[in-house]
């Protein structure tokens, strides 16, 4: 990869990619932003501002990373004007295989040959996205963490094709993000969301069968074993449309009643409840 111009494009503005675009921008890449549904960059952006402003009032941002931030990141009318001269392209459009697989066909031909496509899928396989491609050597996953930001994690998944300098280049990346690479096998689910979703839904079961309520369930985890945040509120935080789509993945290809979808689980999604970004899910939220 080479180190000048530091460029990043990044594919879908919504909670994981604008927040990806945060991310690069405040390290210092020049970081294009792309989203084809009308004015979904703009209000990535605006919340990238807010975020940022907040940050800073808070004291726990300097105001130079803000600045630096907002100069390094821009909206990009179209995914050819976004990825055409970007060093590292990060896919983050909603997990659906064929959408995915579609985007990549068109960044194999609209990115430089020397660009690295990732993906920021939570469970889906990078190989068969890396297929359609004219450059699977050069295709890997990385999967970012809500809020990205200020989550350090970044699983580096290796697909089948991927290539010993791809793979180097893509830690290096992640590591001048200021974030902590583990590198994972292109398997179901990778690490993260095997271990995420199983807990997430036992969390669930637990609430079918009466055992705690939601904030009993999660405080149990956050005191007892140290997590910064309880399944159930993960999950609102996740979204938890996105939960079920894993979850029934997961099931799919591994099997296991681990990874069955709880009732209460559908249910909510059937009813719109889907978390954060909705309003409601296992918690009410408001703007704050």
């Amino acid at each position: 990869m080479p180190l000048q111009p530091r460029t990043v494009a990044v594919v879908g503005a919504g909670t994981m990619g604008h927040g990806i675009a945060q991310a690069a921008a405040m390290a210092g890449f020049v970081t294009h932003l792309y989203d084809n549904a009308p004015g979904a960059v703009d209000a990535a952006l605006a919340r990238v501002r807010a975020d940022l402003e907040a940050g800073v009032e808070r004291g726990k941002l300097d105001a130079e990373v803000r600045d630096l931030a907002l100069g390094s990141l821009y909206a990009a009318p179209a995914l050819r004007d976004a990825v055409h001269a970007a060093e590292v392209v990060i896919e983050a459009v909603p997990e659906q295989l064929a959408l995915k697989t579609e985007l990549f066909a068109r960044l194999g031909l609209h990115a430089p040959d020397e660009a690295i496509l990732a993906s920021n899928t939570s469970a889906l396989s990078v190989s068969r996205l890396a297929a359609v491609t004219r450059r699977p050597e050069r295709v890997l996953g990385l999967h970012f963490f809500n809020p990205v930001p200020r989550m350090r994690l970044v699983e580096v998944v290796r697909a089948d094709a991927t290539s010993d300098a791809t793979l180097s280049a893509a830690i290096a990346f992640v590591r001048a993000l200021g974030k902590q690479p583990i590198v994972v096998s292109d398997t179901p689910g990778f690490a993260s969301s095997r271990l995420g979703v199983v807990l997430g839904l036992e969390a669930m079961r637990m609430l079918e069968q009466g055992v705690a309520e939601p904030a009993e369930i999660d405080r149990a985890m956050e005191l007892g074993y140290h997590h910064p945040v309880g399944p159930l509120r993960l999950s609102d935080l996740i979204g938890l449309d996105v939960r079920l789509a894993i979850a029934e993945h997961l099931h799919r290809e591994l099997g296991g009643e681990q990874y069955r979808a709880p009732e209460i689980l559908r249910r909510l999604v059937a009813e719109g409840k889907l978390g954060r970004k909705s309003g409601e899910g296992f918690y009410r939220w408001d703007e704050r």
